[in-house]
C-alpha cells in the first residue's frame, strides 16, 4: 500500500501509485467498504502509506479521533447525507491535516507532496486543509457538501 515520491518540480512531489493503494481508495469510492482512509508519509521509505481504514459504520468522530494531535496526515472521508429533496448523496473529501504543533519538516513534506498525491486519488470532490479540529468539524463538512 504505497505511493512513491519520484521527484520534485516546482515545489510539488510526483508520486507513483501502487495498485494496492489505489484499490484501497477505490474500495472507499466505489464499494463503500471504508468510511475513511488515513495516509501518512513514511520518511524512511519516502512513500505515502495507508495508516488506517475505518469501516462503513464508523462515525465522523471515530475518524477525527484517529488523526494524531501532533503530526500531519492525508485522509479521505466518504460523507453520506440526505438532501432537502430527500435524496441520499455521498461526497468524498480529501483532508490535509497539518496541526499547528507538528514539526516544520513534516508540514513542508506534506505540503509539497499534497497535489501529486491528491491527483492520484481520482474522484475526490472537495478538499479541506485543516490546522486544528475546528477547521474540519462536521458542520464544515456538511456546509461544503450541500
Amino acid at each position: 500500500m504505497s505511493f512513491r515520491i519520484r521527484g520534485m518540480q516546482n515545489g510539488s512531489s510526483y508520486m507513483g501509485v501502487a495498485d494496492h493503494s489505489r484499490n484501497t481508495f477505490l474500495e472507499l469510492k466505489r464499494k463503500k467498504v471504508h468510511r475513511y482512509v488515513i495516509f501518512k508519509i513514511d520518511e524512511k521509505q519516502n512513500e505515502v502509506v495507508v495508516e488506517k481504514t475505518g469501516g462503513p459504520a464508523e462515525s465522523y468522530e471515530d475518524f477525527t479521533d484517529s488523526l494524531p494531535e501532533d503530526d500531519c496526515r492525508y485522509a479521505v472521508y466518504d460523507f453520506d447525507f440526505v438532501t432537502s429533496e430527500n435524496c441520499q448523496k455521498s461526497k468524498i473529501f480529501f483532508i490535509a491535516w497539518a496541526p499547528g504543533i507538528s514539526r516544520i519538516r513534516s508540514k513542508m513534506l506534506y505540503a509539497t507532496s499534497k497535489n501529486g498525491f491528491k491527483t492520484a486519488l481520482d474522484g475526490v470532490q472537495y478538499e479541506i486543509q485543516a490546522t486544528d479540529p475546528t477547521e474540519m468539524d462536521l458542520e464544515v463538512i456538511r456546509d461544503r457538501a450541500h
